[in-house]
């Protein structure tokens, strides 16, 4: 499995994890992180009421009304804004893309559930999956009608976020496709959670319930056999009047066949026999079909995380955290860097080279290696972590300073008084 960029630990817990590492300076630290947090989620709020703007041009569950009407070339602007928007989100998220190769693949596997689901991919105007968190589960399915038990190995993403919008009303009404549970051309945003790769097809909005092979031969083995014996034990008499009838009509027989009540009653309570038996098939492929339906809805209710806004609501909150962790480790690392070369500490510089030692800092190759060492070690957690846009923050919000490809933390006093210094100075008058 590829090493994750997300760092299953909490923000509140890196944050101690972070404290514990500068023990000497924990009431500056804490102090820094507050700040730090709070700089960070004022940042993410703007991002957030931008999606909101955006998307609410064509949001399907929208409960406001428009001072004005948007038009086509509006929508679409919006459309494509909240697009970009909605892959940064994600990409800040420590989500990834699952590519075509990886969507065609899950369509191909067998589903875990046993369901055989069909998607009419025509409808769309674009799909995007994007998924955080890949492992490999063991599950125990019953075969041979229950009565074997078989464990089963599937890859699992912990999240995925979809992205769907539907082609226009001209397409579904040129298709003739009614009623429609969805609006042409909206766009809709659904988040779920442990769902196994195989079973992607599954989130699509328009997916069908189809029978498989198997279930197709148990029905037709169970048709025939059935049939056959209500064919001999009950409509063997109307059968053979019947066709004693048909061939006197047609000529091959000189006999006529004598029409008395009893053989028409007897004929009446064949053809019941035989329709009772094709409406028990009939209800039995039904029942059988809604079976498969309700598994299918049962997976999904308690898979389903949030729909449409709320999903970038929760996306900007998970983003908010990853940007938290990854700028606090990155300050803390650097800053135990500088203090590491100040005091002599050999052991921790050991991982650095001459030219870093000597500026007090280190190179981003140096600080991945340096944190993911970290957490492997005393955390037992292998990580791919992403130390480049924790950096620009850090540099953007000058409590990191670089010097060539070096990066050097500035100390705890200096670095509160920058952020609080922000703070005063957020709202300038005019």
């Amino acid at each position: 499995m590829p090493l994750e960029r997300f760092i299953p630990f909490r923000k509140c817990d890196v944050a101690t994890l972070c404290e514990n590492l500068l023990a000497h300076e924990s009431a500056s630290f804490r102090t820094f992180s507050t700040l730090l947090v709070n700089r960070i989620h004022y940042q993410y709020h703007e991002q957030l009421e931008a999606l909101k703007n955006s998307y609410s041009h064509f949001d399907p569950n929208k409960d406001t009304r428009d001072l004005h009407v948007s038009s086509e070339a509006v929508r679409k602007q919006n459309q494509k804004a909240f697009a970009n928007g909605f892959a940064n989100l994600l990409n800040a998220a420590n989500f990834e893309k699952v590519t075509d190769e990886d969507l065609e693949a899950a369509l191909k596997e067998e589903s875990l559930f046993k369901v055989r689901l069909a998607v009419s991919f025509d409808d769309f105007e674009n799909v995007v999956f994007y998924r955080r968190g890949e492992s490999v589960k063991t599950e125990t399915v019953r075969t041979f009608f229950g009565l074997r038990k078989k464990q089963v190995s599937f890859t699992n993403y912990d999240k995925v976020a979809v992205y769907i919008t539907f082609k226009d009303e001209a397409y579904f009404k040129q298709k003739g496709q009614k009623p429609l549970t969805f609006k042409p051309g909206s766009t809709i945003v659904k988040l779920f959670q442990n769902v196994p790769k195989a079973d992607l097809e599954m989130l699509f909005p328009n997916s069908e319930v189809k029978m498989r092979p198997l279930d197709k031969l148990i029905i037709s083995a169970s048709a025939a056999i059935g049939g056959t014996v209500v064919l001999v034990t009950k409509l063997g008499a109307s059968l053979l009047l019947m066709a004693s009838f048909l061939a006197f009509w047609l000529g091959f027989k000189d006999d006529e066949v004598e029409l008395t009540k009893q053989s028409l009653i007897t004929f009446g309570i064949g053809m019941g026999v035989f329709g009772s038996f094709i409406f028990k098939e009939w209800t039995k492929f039904k029942n059988r079909k809604i079976r498969f339906m309700k598994a299918l809805s049962d997976n999904l209710y308690f898979k389903n995380l949030d729909n449409n806004a709320g999903v970038f609501h929760t996306l900007i909150d998970a983003a908010e955290e990853e940007d938290c962790k990854e700028t606090l480790l990155a300050y803390t690392f650097l800053l135990r860097c500088s203090k590491a070369f100040a005091e002599g500490d050999a052991a921790f510089c050991a991982a650095q080279t001459e030219h870093e030692v000597v500026a007090g800092g280190m190179t981003l190759a140096t600080l991945v290696s340096v944190i993911e060492a970290y957490f492997l070690e005393e955390l037992d957690c292998a990580l791919d972590f992403d130390v480049t846009d924790a950096i620009d923050k850090l540099v953007d919000m000058e409590l990191v300073e670089r010097s060539g490809d070096v990066f050097i933390a500035r100390g705890l006093s200096d670095a509160v008084k920058t952020l609080d210094d922000y703070w005063d100075n957020i709202y300038q008058p005019v």
